[in-house]
């Protein structure tokens, strides 16, 4: 499983990567593997005020429906809309293409407190 560096981790298989202090997420390798061929994804509004671990949106697979939950609280200030017409682009690229929101974090510094790659592969391993 691809579990990039620089980037953090939930128990709940979201990766969130902080970029000039806002934090864009999205599933895991190990997520859309399990989860198999995506079909839809229900993505946040935007201006959302979201808490870490509540559920934003959903994955639709042809196994099954699967929440998204937020790794940090804050606001949804941006979202992947090309995922509504492209929701394979999960499966294809989930650390790339496939990010499902930006969100502006209340606490810049939570994303510290998340899982770093060594962490998270320990998880997903095990």
């Amino acid at each position: 499983m691809n579990v990039p560096e620089g980037r953090r981790y939930t128990q709940d298989h979201e990766w969130a990567l902080l970029d000039d202090g806002r934090v864009r997420i999205g599933i895991t390798d190990y997520a859309q593997d399990a989860l198999g061929d995506v079909v839809f994804v229900q993505l946040p509004e935007p201006g959302t005020e979201v808490q870490a671990g509540s559920a934003i949106g959903e994955v639709e697979s042809t196994k099954s429906v699967s929440d998204v939950y937020a790794p940090v609280s804050g606001r949804v200030v941006e979202v992947n809309t090309e995922l509504s017409d492209t929701p394979q682009r999960l499966n294809e690229d989930p650390y790339g293409e496939g990010w499902i929101c930006v969100i502006e974090p209340t606490e810049p510094g939570a994303v510290e407190g998340l899982m770093e790659a060594s962490a998270y592969s320990e998880l997903i391993s095990g």
